[in-house]
């Protein structure tokens, strides 16, 4: 399996370099020259989360040696995650909506980022690096704490996060800056998300940055889902739920499924989008915003325009005017063209816009829920169905009822479930009736537990104990003087 960037197809990589990478020299996103068929699902129908995910690994990253993985796939998926199917499934007034957060940071990413780590170990040994590896990351809010929780303590590693300092929930924050370990480094930047992805980007194009660190024993790689050994794990998931639903015979082998995903980054849904195209069968992607509807725009209108004000929600993980994944789709829709890549990113750097046209997506449909709605559509599936929902869940809900409005489809459908409710305690007590005013987190969420009869998970309810750890804050400029203060190398470069 070779992999080739999306801003040069002449640059082939092998699958640990590109894991190791995580974005190509020029900039460009890795993709897979060709993605591998399963033209028969019967293969995956007896197979546990774990058996799926050595299966479709193995077909990815063979490089990387089959036993390799299933004892990556084997440390990743253990007793962290609270339920033994990693995954569930939960029917609610005719929605399956797919559980993703019963991993230790209670979020989606957990799903892939309790993988690579092994991934980039593994890849570290197979390229014989004997330099310390530095992961840098932006995070709107459960990324970085997926990826804290992954890297901690591992050898070899270390990893620092910049998260926007007012643009995550409160008990995102806390889950960041309390987390311990000595390969840890966690700073709050003064601005937002876009802000500190962009400066990342920035960091990673920086190539005498780079060189300079390089002397030192250190090189830069990335755990956002720009990094392909964190995107195809995500794949698994659509798999295992596809087969899920077919063992319980909500659908026969074969019948399409409609996908829903809260998506701001792209990632998630793009991971879906390569289910289908390695032989899944579904009928309709659908991209679901919220008030930062960028993507929206795009598929409706085939210009790209992040020159606007970015909107706080109560669904931060989407708050982004910048979707990077969406890279990679366009290269794989244009027929991979990769001068036209190139020139659309440079627009979108340089001008704050782009535009392509006659660009086939209707695969997809998109649209994106406001604030209003998110409430309801909490309010709603908990009155109705008895479920409790997050914010970014919502959102997709929400955006479900509009393609059902619009299309008359009764395809069954998935929702991409990402977060558990109580990451996001005071949205979702105050919309389910519950006073929010003046009260802290602490006390919002024991009343929502009480009211809705579920218990607090351990891994929040914690974090009132926990010490302070990260106390760290900078300006998008200052990104790279924190990175040396961490490293302790910054008299090098005076």
């Amino acid at each position: 399996m070779d992999y080739i960037s999306t801003r040069n197809k002449e640059l082939k990589v092998n699958s640990s370099q590109a894991i190791l990478q995580g974005i190509s020299m020029e900039g460009g996103l890795f993709v897979p020259k060709s993605l591998p068929l399963i033209e028969d699902l019967d293969i995956l129908m007896d197979m546990d989360y774990r058996e799926i995910a050595l299966y479709i690994l193995e077909k990815f990253f063979p490089q990387l040696g089959r036993d390799n993985l299933q004892k990556a796939v084997n440390m990743a998926y253990d007793t962290k995650f609270t339920h033994k199917e990693i995954v569930d499934i939960k029917t609610v007034m005719g929605v399956n909506f797919l559980e993703l957060f019963h991993g230790p940071t209670l979020a989606f990413k957990d799903m892939a980022l309790s993988l690579l780590p092994h991934l980039l170990k593994i890849s570290k040994e197979i390229e014989e690096i004997d330099k310390e590896i530095v992961i840098l990351t932006a995070t709107s809010g459960d990324t970085g704490k997926a990826a804290l929780e992954g890297f901690v303590d591992v050898e070899g590693i270390k990893i620092i996060v910049f998260f926007p300092e007012e643009g995550v929930s409160r008990v995102q924050r806390l889950q960041m800056i309390t987390q311990e370990g000595e390969n840890t480094f966690v700073v709050g930047i003064k601005g937002n998300f876009d802000e500190a992805q962009s400066g990342v980007k920035a960091i990673f194009n920086d190539e005498k940055f780079k060189e300079d660190l390089k002397k030192d024993d250190y090189i830069l790689s990335s755990a956002n889902s720009i990094n392909i050994g964190r995107l195809i794990p995500q794949i698994v998931y659509y798999f295992y739920s596809y087969c899920e639903l077919v063992r319980r015979e909500e659908i026969e082998k074969g019948e399409k499924i409609n996908i829903v995903v809260p998506t701001g980054n792209f990632g998630n849904i793009l991971a879906a989008y390569y289910g289908k195209h390695m032989g899944l069968p579904i009928n309709k992607l659908i991209c679901a915003s919220n008030n930062n509807n960028v993507l929206t725009e795009f598929f409706d209108q085939g210009k790209y325009d992040k020159r606007r004000e970015l909107v706080l929600t109560s669904s931060p993980s989407m708050d982004i005017l910048i979707s990077s994944n969406l890279e990679r789709l366009l290269f794989h829709l244009t027929g991979e063209d990769e001068e036209l890549i190139k020139d659309k990113m440079k627009e979108l750097s340089e001008k704050g816009q782009y535009e392509i046209l006659d660009l086939d997506t209707s695969e997809f449909y998109s649209n994106y829920a406001d604030e209003k709605e998110v409430t309801r559509s909490i309010r709603d599936v908990f009155m109705e169905g008895d479920y409790l929902i997050d914010p970014h869940t919502a959102v997709a809900y929400s955006v479900y009822k509009k393609y059902k409005e619009d299309s008359k489809d009764g395809t069954k459908t998935i929702i991409a479930s990402t977060a558990s409710p109580f990451k996001f305690g005071e949205k979702v007590a105050s919309s389910i009736g519950i006073d929010t005013r003046g009260k802290n987190e602490i006390l919002i969420l024991e009343e929502l537990a009480e009211k809705t009869g579920i218990d607090i998970p351990d891994n929040i309810k914690s974090l009132k104990d926990k010490a302070i750890v990260h106390k760290n804050i900078s300006t998008k400029e200052d990104m790279k003087n924190m990175i040396e203060e961490f490293l302790k190398v910054g008299e090098i470069y005076g």
